[in-house]
């Protein structure tokens, strides 16, 4: 399987979808944004820029995998409640009912921790080239670190459109580039 070319080795990377050079077909190149991706190959994407801070990401990029990630949480922790059993103690004369990780739950703790371990350094780094991608400072994840409006603020920022100025951000490898 080869690897689709642009035409033109000095072609800046499209900055809207329609931007997209005259007889290109494919994907676009690692270093560049996929504006318009499909689910699949938005979360392949991910996988494939496993930790590249440098670069940017489309929104289409950005919210597949959002979507991705939340239903696996969702799913690993509905697998967690379903396995708890509830126990009952008394003290004093009262009665109470205290769920306690069941058999079934203790793999969705593992499985949900491991998750967390597998995708954190991938999600954080989609963050950063989402914020490359609409001119913005990687730097600025870290503005979810304010308690209660921190993470509304770069929820802000990762549903603004892409800006021209964020080509600076891309790294073009390959031959043609000197890489």
């Amino acid at each position: 399987m080869s690897t689709p070319q642009y035409p033109n080795p000095g072609y800046q990377a499209p900055q809207y979808p329609s931007q997209a050079p005259a007889g290109f077909q494919g994907e676009p190149p690692l270093w560049a944004p996929w504006y318009g991706a499909p689910f699949k190959a938005a979360v392949r994407r991910v996988f494939k820029k496993y930790a590249t801070f440098t670069g940017r990401a489309s929104r289409s990029e950005y919210w597949w995998w959002a979507l991705v990630s939340a239903v696996v949480g969702i799913v690993l922790n509905i697998i967690t409640s379903v396995g708890m059993v509830s126990s009952t103690s008394s003290y004093g004369g009262y009665s109470y009912s205290t769920p306690t990780p069941g058999p079934v739950s203790i793999p969705g703790y593992v499985l949900l921790f491991v998750w967390g371990l597998a995708v954190i350094v991938p999600c954080l780094a989609l963050t950063v080239r989402r914020l490359h991608d609409v001119n913005m400072s990687g730097l600025m994840i870290l503005l979810g670190l304010i308690p209660f409006v921190g993470g509304i603020i770069v929820l802000v920022f990762t549903l603004l459109g892409p800006k021209p100025e964020g080509q600076r951000s891309d790294v073009p490898t390959g031959p043609a580039y000197g890489a």
